[in-house]
């Protein structure tokens, strides 16, 4: 089989900018670019970005987002992190950035061009270089703004010592060292997930290539253990002012959402932060707007929506500008209305809990509108089906990344045998959920290991099916009787009037996440996949949800 590999390079020094090579502690430079205002030189703050993905790159448009800093009065630096792109060292995960973030830090306070004060911007990993730069405590970092990310991004999933239950493997956990840190440039190049072992693909594309990850192979067969943050943690430093963007539809909110728990068990830390959450997925595309999106090259039409947000956080926490920002921003979903709605909390101190409890097993594995969803718990039952490998539940998207690009209509899966539905009846008025959503259940397997994926749809008087929200958890000897809390993470949606809800559970979501084998095999190892059956006790599940009290949200 003949392996196609795509190598992407970086791209030209924008005419705006100046590279400097900026040395490390350890004598590795690092690729640095330099945006200044315009007018004349003078020291002012500065908003610095470690990424990546190319400095000068279009899928990252940094000249577009520095001059949008710059107009702004803010000298902008963008650096390419180590191993990458024009920076010397070597191409590894995660372990450099912080001592790096603190070695860059100190170079910018001492450029003529910088005040002392310095914030940083970014999404995804260079959203994670602010946060490794944070635990360093530098002085002179003074606000930050990471989007679409979290401390733990990328971190394989391994069950905690006692504990049966973890997150599902997804896809991109190994494949991102094969593509984004093989080596200094851009890998695009495609697996077959339907060929086993996976394992021995990523060897082909070794040979191809001419070379190994290390980062890759410290990940495989069993992870190593890196040091994200060997200043220590970075809730454990000095708190810093932060304005966290989270995306309804990320795919990596959950990790996000993780880092909003720990920061809000630590007092100086939770004084200091700022929630913006947005109708968006991980590649910025927004719920409300079909127009050219922030990615596109030839329009600059999303850069508000995208930048504003920071300017203004900037602008109180780097200049000092006398404002009052709101302490939580959302938007509602499905309302029609992009506008921000402001709470002093997260969730609105309003919201209450309302459950819901599937019933009808024998008819949640039929057609839709399958079982059904009650407020009220049903009779005893057991709802059973069969997870295959070898043909598993497809992910409704090609791109999780770019989730509300497609924004699919999931109606079809719901016609399926290997997964369950249970349909709610239409409501009558608008239902307003506004924070976070579980299910809590007993399950059993006759296999080794078992997934549990639960998906909350909006149902349209047409049958449209679309997502509002999802969790997944994998299940070590799960036996005949294994109690489970799967997170759903957090959403702002409307549900209008003639529109219900709907849970569907399953046991695969594939390519997204990596299926298990039913073996209990390494799920890059397996060769052979073994089919199981699966059981979920109806009676004693239920689907908890966060809502507002009519007529709370604004429409």
């Amino acid at each position: 089989m003949t392996l196609s590999v795509r190598r992407t390079g970086p791209g030209p020094i924008a005419p705006t900018a100046t590279q400097f090579m900026v040395r490390m502690r350890d004598g590795v430079r690092l690729a640095t670019d330099v945006y200044p205002p315009p007018g004349p030189a003078r020291p002012g703050p500065v908003v610095l970005t470690r990424l990546p993905y190319d400095k000068c790159g279009e899928y990252t448009f940094m000249p577009r987002v520095a001059a949008y800093f710059t107009a702004r009065g803010y000298t902008m630096v963008v650096q390419d992190v180590r191993g990458k792109f024009r920076s010397e060292g070597e191409t590894l995960l995660f372990v450099n950035e912080a001592y790096d973030g603190y070695d860059t830090l100190d170079w910018i306070v001492n450029q003529p061009w910088s005040d002392g004060v310095v914030g940083m911007w970014g999404d995804s990993y260079y959203g994670f270089t602010q946060w490794a730069a944070a635990s360093t405590g530098h002085r002179a970092l003074r606000a930050m703004v990471p989007r679409v990310t979290g401390t733990r991004l990328g971190e394989l999933p391994v069950p905690a010592p006692g504990q049966r239950t973890h997150d599902v493997e997804m896809s991109v956990h190994r494949f991102y060292p094969l593509s984004m840190f093989h080596d200094r440039d851009m890998l695009d190049w495609e697996i077959d997930w339907t060929r086993r072992p996976l394992a021995a693909q990523v060897e082909e594309f070794f040979a191809a290539v001419g070379s190994r990850s290390a980062s890759y192979d410290l990940w495989f067969p069993y992870p190593v253990s890196l040091r994200r943050f060997p200043a220590g943690s970075p809730f454990d430093a000095p708190a810093v002012p932060v304005l966290m963007t989270i995306g309804w539809w990320d795919n990596c909110a959950p990790w996000q959402w993780s880092d909003h728990r720990e920061i809000i068990r630590k007092p100086a830390w939770a004084r200091n932060e700022y929630l913006l959450l947005e109708a968006i997925d991980h590649e910025n595309h927004s719920h409300f707007e079909r127009d050219p999106l922030v990615r596109a090259a030839e329009s600059d039409a999303a850069l508000p929506r995208y930048l504003d947000p920071a300017i203004e956080f900037f602008d109180v926490f780097l200049r000092g500008e006398q404002k009052e920002i709101p302490r939580v921003r959302w938007q509602l979903a499905a309302s029609g209305d992009p506008a921000w709605r402001s709470d002093s909390v997260w969730p609105p101190a309003t919201s209450y809990q309302k459950a819901f409890h599937p019933a009808g097993a024998q008819a949640a594995v039929g057609d839709a509108p399958g079982g059904s969803l009650d407020l009220e718990p049903g009779r005893a039952e057991t709802a059973t089906w069969t997870h295959d490998a070898a043909d598993p539940v497809p992910s409704p998207v090609g791109d999780a990344f770019a989730f509300l690009a497609e924004y699919p209509d999931e109606r079809a899966l719901a016609g399926r045998p290997d997964v369950l539905v249970f349909t709610a009846a239409p409501v009558g008025e608008p239902l307003d959920l506004a924070g976070p959503i579980g299910l809590d259940a007993v399950i059993g397997s006759d296999g080794p290991e078992m997934d549990l994926f639960a998906r909350l749809l909006d149902v349209a008087p047409d049958g449209s099916a679309r997502l509002i929200a999802r969790g997944q958890q994998t299940i070590i000897e799960p036996g005949d009787a294994c109690p489970v809390t799967v997170d759903l993470g957090h959403t702002g949606y409307r549900l209008n009037p003639g529109h219900a809800l709907r849970l569907t559970l399953a046991s695969s979501d594939a390519p997204e996440f990596v299926p298990a084998p039913g073996t209990g095999e390494h799920r890059w190892l397996a060769a052979k996949t073994i089919p199981n059956r699966q059981r979920i006790r109806l009676a004693e599940t239920r689907l908890t949800c966060t809502v507002l009290p009519r007529g709370e949200a604004p429409s």
